[in-house]
């Protein structure tokens, strides 16, 4: 079972324009080289007239019913395109890793970590996720899989090229801001005031349980924590607008193919 989710944010300052080419290739190559069920492949992006929106409530409510559908032997498989943010969460030093859906409703490390200990023994969930700050997206995850150095021979883009998938903290606190009419510096309060049961666990102060061991979270960031992903026309893509990250796997895969390739060394 996969769900793909590619956020544009048309007619709005964070506007990107590869977000929908990407999952569209990956709902293809997941069907032909993979045999998924296309019964089985749900897709939302946020194109004006889809039925169903890439809120942060529906991409939840989307991921929830793949988990608890889930049976041992199961893959399930989650790949985000779109903005992602760094947030800093009300009495916490520490900054927490988010995805902004088309709504801000944002959906975090915690939410992630939450769905991937209710996955099934015997199932594996994997998360492709291609957007800024993605390194750390399922919290408390002993290992991600990604390079932690920049190698000598990466290829630089030039920085009029591509646009960041980020949406800066202070911007999204200033447009809730803006909605509530609440002056306070916790993002939490304005999520919750806006969203209700729908806004991020992080923010409903409800327990979570932590991992006790091993668990079948696999995470395929486009970026470490502190990084940022792009949206950018490449040559080789016939300039179609994307996301570096997802035409890179998917270009590896198709140059692949027929072959086994593990996570690790896709």
């Amino acid at each position: 079972m996969a769900l793909l989710v590619g956020c544009n944010y048309p007619n709005t300052p964070n506007e990107l324009h590869g977000c929908h080419n990407d999952v569209l290739a990956m709902r293809e190559v997941l069907i032909t080289r993979f045999g998924f069920d296309p019964k089985r492949v749900e897709l939302l992006i946020d194109k004006p007239g889809s039925s169903i929106m890439p809120t942060g409530a529906n991409i939840k409510r989307a991921l929830t019913n793949m988990v608890e559908q889930a049976e041992q032997g199961d893959v399930l498989f989650f790949h985000y395109s779109g903005h992602g943010t760094l947030i800093k969460p009300h009495n916490s030093s520490k900054k927490e890793e988010a995805i902004v859906p088309c709504d801000f409703n944002l959906i975090t490390s915690v939410d992630f970590r939450q769905l991937v200990n209710r996955v099934p023994k015997g199932a594996t969930f994997t998360i492709l996720s291609d957007s800024c700050h993605s390194g750390g997206l399922i919290d408390k995850e002993t290992e991600q899989i990604g390079p932690y150095t920049i190698p000598d021979d990466a290829v630089t883009i030039p920085t009029n090229s591509y646009k960041p998938k980020e949406i800066p903290f202070q911007s999204i606190l200033q447009y809730f801001t803006s909605l509530t009419n609440k002056i306070s510096t916790d993002i939490g309060t304005h999520l919750v005031d806006v969203f209700g049961q729908d806004a991020s666990l992080m923010f409903l102060h409800e327990p979570i349980s932590k991992p006790l061991k091993p668990d079948e979270g696999i995470l395929l960031s486009g970026c470490q924590t502190n990084e940022t992903s792009a949206d950018v026309e490449i040559m080789e893509n016939g300039r179609k607008p994307c996301g570096p990250f997802s035409n890179a796997v998917q270009m590896v895969l198709k140059e692949n193919s027929g072959r086994d390739l593990s996570n690790r060394k896709l």
